[in-house]
């Protein structure tokens, strides 16, 4: 299955409509234009930061749209951000998402976890990992090489087979104005895989994203209404659903602090998520900022759960990233440095 068309959308951050970006947008495009694909930009993706974030019913109707307009075979976020969960009553009032949702591709990261969660609820099987802005619109002579591998396979065959670590890794962009355009980003050897705990070889269907984005649906300190909302539209998976997944984990760009990324995980543990999983998957941290110290604390507050914890995978946050099909038999094995999944 190739991908004909892409729908992109802006379900969280409204930055792909400001004049700023603009000649990130059209590097994008023109990657896109390589691979044959039609673009459509959703009706109100591209209407700038304040009216996204005044207008999340807009967000809401953009995707239902994606879903609805049957040409579109590909769903793809323009970018991360914060407050997704604000979709909530638009997709879940009167099942709005539920009657409109089919399977086809939907693939974004970082706060985009809620929608994948969201889309988890009504059934439909997501993919985790890459963006527009973030990937497609790399201001380097090519998509990072890595990045692009996965995204080639999505784009023409509509599923990822397997992962393996990536070479590299490189140390993000601070500079994204028009004078940062040809400029590669530097490079650092990547270590694989790393196994913190358990078996090397164990399996299950990958759910999870951005532990930020996760924590704030039990926790009320960056918007007030966070716990409640998601709460009333039960939007976090019981411990049933969990039973014998794999959790992937990854931290976003504000790179929480040891104190706040242990605050983070015992919010999970308490939920009980630890004693149900087969295992947990952590995305490298970006940079590899608190590297060791995130290493130690899952060591710590994991030390009496029985399940295998992979460190190092190179997803979300840090650059390049894979893609991970949520919803789908992965088959994780370290010793080999793959994982594999099984349609």
């Amino acid at each position: 299955m190739s991908i004909q068309k892409i729908g992109i959308v802006s379900l969280s951050n409204g930055i792909m409509g400001e004049s700023f970006i603009q000649h990130e947008l059209k590097i994008g495009l023109e990657r896109l234009k390589q691979y044959g694909i039609e673009v459509e930009f959703l009706p109100h993706a591209l209407k700038g930061i304040e009216f996204i974030k005044k207008h999340p019913e807009c967000r809401a109707k953009d995707l239902l749209t994606a879903f609805m307009d049957d040409s579109i075979d590909m769903i793809l976020c323009a970018v991360g951000g914060e407050d997704t969960y604000r979709l909530l009553p638009y997709l879940f009032e009167n099942n709005e998402l539920e009657k409109v949702a089919t399977q086809k591709i939907f693939l974004g990261f970082s706060d985009t976890t809620i929608n994948h969660l969201m889309l988890h609820k009504v059934g439909i099987k997501t993919f985790y990992g890459q963006a527009f802005l973030p990937d497609v619109c790399e201001l380097a002579k090519e998509m990072m090489p890595y990045t692009k591998q996965y995204f080639e396979e999505l784009i023409h065959t509509g599923k990822i087979h397997e992962i393996r670590p990536s070479d590299f890794w490189y140390q993000e962009r601070e500079d994204f104005s028009e004078s940062a355009v040809g400029i590669e980003m530097t490079s650092y050897p990547n270590k694989g895989f790393e196994l913190l705990k358990g078996q090397p070889a164990f399996e299950g269907k990958i759910l999870g994203g951005c532990l930020e984005s996760i924590y704030y649906i039990f926790d009320n300190s960056r918007f007030e209404d966070t716990v409640s909302l998601c709460a009333k539209y039960s939007l976090f998976p019981q411990l049933e659903d969990w039973k014998g997944k794999i959790l992937l984990l990854e931290t976003s760009e504000e790179k929480p602090t040891p104190e706040l990324f242990r605050k983070m995980i015992r919010a999970l543990k308490e939920y009980g998520l630890f004693d149900v999983l087969s295992g947990v998957l952590v995305g490298k941290p970006q940079n590899e900022m608190y590297y060791d110290e995130y290493k130690e604390i899952l060591l710590e507050e994991l030390s009496d759960k029985e399940l295998s914890v992979v460190y190092n995978v190179n997803v979300g946050h840090a650059t390049p990233r894979c893609i991970i099909p949520f919803g789908v038999e992965a088959e994780v094995n370290v010793e080999k440095q793959v994982i594999q999944f099984k349609y």
